[in-house]
């Protein structure tokens, strides 16, 4: 059943991702294009995230464990370090030059580009790279 939740959790992340637009590299980019045509609509996507994420939580944390889990799997590294400050400027710099993130690179396979294949294959050598540098 946990596998089962995970699948629609992902499909119910998939289907927001396509519906709010932000499969269109060309909206993050605008985004983040402040100096030009700025397009506001992932600021408000990301809100809408936050408010809901917050509302969330308390409300899942006011029960005594998961629904489909033995008990909630919360991260507990809470430091920064150089990994964590790499990654998040990789992701940052990637996310950048193509206007994917992995989410929206992911549930956009179905209209395969040469420059959405080349984010990918880019994200995949990153996963083994990180592998290996992290050892």
């Amino acid at each position: 059943m946990k596998m089962v939740m995970g699948y629609i959790a992902g499909l119910l992340f998939g289907l927001g991702l396509a519906i709010s637009g932000m499969t269109d590299p060309a909206r993050v980019l605008g985004f983040l294009d402040i100096a030009g045509a700025w397009d506001p609509t992932l600021m408000f996507v990301l809100g809408g995230a936050v408010v809901t994420s917050f509302i969330g939580y308390r409300l899942v944390f006011k029960r005594s464990g998961p629904l489909f889990g033995e008990r909630f799997q919360l991260p507990t590294k809470k430091d920064l370090d150089a990994k964590l400050l790499g990654g998040a400027a990789l992701f940052g710099i990637g996310w950048g030059l193509s206007g994917y993130c992995p989410g929206p690179a992911i549930a956009s396979v179905s209209g395969l580009t040469i420059p959405l294949a080349a984010m990918l294959i880019a994200m995949v050598v990153g996963w083994f790279a990180a592998r290996i540098v992290t050892r």
